[in-house]
């Protein structure tokens, strides 16, 4: 029962950084994932947690790509 009170919060507080869900939606996601996650074996979780952390620096570096300053091309003489 704890656990799916502190799930609760935590997807509220996950849901603030998130566009597509919101507070209630986040706490919902955050209670249902506690005993999902309690049924899943260790290797499963440090699968999903390095495919996590994979997909946001693939994300990154593509964001870091398109944000690239374009280069200031001055043709007038002083």
């Amino acid at each position: 029962m704890i656990g799916k009170i502190i799930g609760g919060l935590v997807g509220a507080q996950a849901a603030k950084h998130s566009t597509r869900i919101g507070g209630t939606g986040g706490a919902i996601v955050g209670a249902l994932a506690v005993p999902v996650i309690s049924r899943m074996r260790l290797r499963t979780m440090l699968l999903l947690g390095a495919s996590g952390y994979l997909a946001k620096k693939l994300i990154d570096k593509k964001e870091h790509e398109g944000a690239e300053v374009p280069v200031a091309t001055d043709t007038t003489t002083p």
